[in-house]
C-alpha cells in the first residue's frame, strides 16, 4: 500500500459543486472511515481517488505520484463497493482478489492477500 493524498478536491456536475476543496491524507498502512449522511460526497471521493470519477479541481497522489490523469487500472489502488459492484458468478474470495488477477499477480500471491485481508 502507498500514502494516497488528496489536495483541494473539487467536484462539480455542471454548475453545481458538490465538493468543496476536501484535503485528506493517508499514510501507508492506516486504516481510515468516511462518515456521513447519504448524499454527502463520500462515494463520490472514493470514486476519484480510485480513478472512476474525473476531478473537476485540486490534486491526487498515491505514493508521491499526481495520479489526476492516471487510468485507474494503472493507479495501483483498489476499491470494494457497498453494493452492485461485486460479480454475482464469483464467490467473495474470487470478487476480493480479482483486481489483483487482472494485474497478472501469481495466484499463491492472490489467496495469501485475500486470506489476509478476510
Amino acid at each position: 500500500m502507498a500514502q494516497v493524498t488528496v489536495r483541494n478536491i473539487v467536484k462539480r456536475y455542471g454548475s453545481i459543486q458538490v465538493i468543496h476543496g476536501v484535503n485528506v491524507d493517508i499514510v501507508d498502512g492506516e486504516f481510515v472511515i468516511l462518515v456521513g449522511p447519504s448524499g454527502c460526497g463520500k462515494s463520490t471521493l472514493l470514486r476519484m481517488i480510485a480513478g472512476l470519477e474525473a476531478i473537476s479541481g485540486g490534486e491526487i497522489s498515491i505514493g508521491g505520484r499526481v495520479v489526476n490523469d492516471v487510468l485507474p487500472k494503472d493507479r495501483d489502488i483498489a476499491m470494494v463497493f457497498q453494493n452492485y459492484a461485486l460479480y454475482p458468478h464469483k464467490n467473495v474470495a474470487d470478487n476480493m482478489g480479482f483486481s489483483l488477477k487482472i494485474k497478472g499477480r501469481p495466484k499463491a500471491e492472490i489467496d495469501a492477500k485475500v486470506k489476509q485481508a478476510a
